[in-house]
């Protein structure tokens, strides 16, 4: 596996999201369940399968581009709304990005380390250790690239993460992946309730950093991605089980710009897994 990613990583991008497109209609052919969830999930958002059919190819290409994303030369990307995040940084109290499972959320924490870090130092991204053997050594060392440095979600990578934004810097995470259980609220998601990381918030809160929201719209025939960043609609409420709520609605507002490069077959309404480590 790890020769076949460096190999994938070598290709063009056009190459990869074709292969993609193929990779992504087989998967929903064949797996009944990831089907069913996929419909479901939009549905509840109010969106019919005709609306939101592009999602099937859009996942496949997420997972055909990976390859170039972690190991190959960096993609083309297109800014829209910067001005808030130079504001965000001018405040020197700390950057928190948010982003949905929407688009390529790879690109967005490459091309903010590879924009902002000369001048503001890194930006920390969180990510899940890999289970998978083999995954775990295609991974090893992927992610770090210049101006880019990962936390593991544990206890040691929640206070790595606090000790970026009181430095001022910037970290970046998905308050849409459903984390273990304790480390989360239920909270709805378009009307359905679904176990909600508390991180975001929490970080926020204890910090006073400076939230923002952004996402990597992957752009047609291989052009590269088109980075859109926006400020929260309101100030964070200082309640947590508030604040929880308001990042989901906002996760909400982002998914609903682009429906179609949402990742609707993830199990966002599925049951939190009890995790054996504590703090993890």
């Amino acid at each position: 596996m790890p020769f076949l990613f460096r190999l994938f990583s070598r290709c063009p991008l056009w190459l990869l999201h074709a292969f993609g497109v193929v990779l992504g209609w087989l998967v929903f052919a064949a797996s009944p369940t990831y089907r069913r969830r996929l419909v479901a999930n939009a549905a509840l958002a109010g969106y019919s399968f005709s609306q939101v059919r592009g999602a099937v190819a859009h996942a496949g290409r997420m997972a055909a581009e990976l390859p170039r994303i972690w190991l190959g030369a960096p993609t083309p990307l297109e800014w829209e709304g910067t001005a808030c995040v130079d504001a965000a940084y001018a405040r020197g109290r700390g950057v928190i990005f948010l982003t949905p499972h929407l688009g390529c959320f790879e690109a967005t924490a490459q091309g903010l380390a590879q924009r902002y870090s000369p001048a503001h130092g890194p930006i920390v991204v969180l990510y899940r250790p890999a289970r998978h053997p083999l995954m775990a050594t295609v991974l090893e060392g992927a992610r770090e690239r210049p101006g880019l440095e990962t936390a593991p979600t544990t206890l040691a990578g929640v206070r790595q993460m606090m000790k970026a934004l009181r430095a001022g810097r910037a970290v970046g995470l998905l308050p849409d992946q459903v984390p273990p259980e304790g480390m989360g609220q239920w909270a709805p998601v378009f009307g359905q309730p679904a176990y909600t990381m508390t991180l975001g918030a929490r970080l926020a809160l204890q910090t006073d950093a400076c939230v923002l929201l952004v996402w990597g719209e992957r752009l047609p025939w291989g052009r590269g991605f088109r980075l859109h960043f926006r400020e929260l609609q309101s100030p964070l409420s200082p309640l947590l089980e508030s604040a929880v709520v308001q990042i989901n609605q906002e996760m909400e507002r982002l998914i609903r710009e682009c429906p179609q490069q949402y990742l609707w077959g993830y199990g966002r309404y599925k049951q939190p897994r009890v995790d054996p480590v504590k703090g993890a």
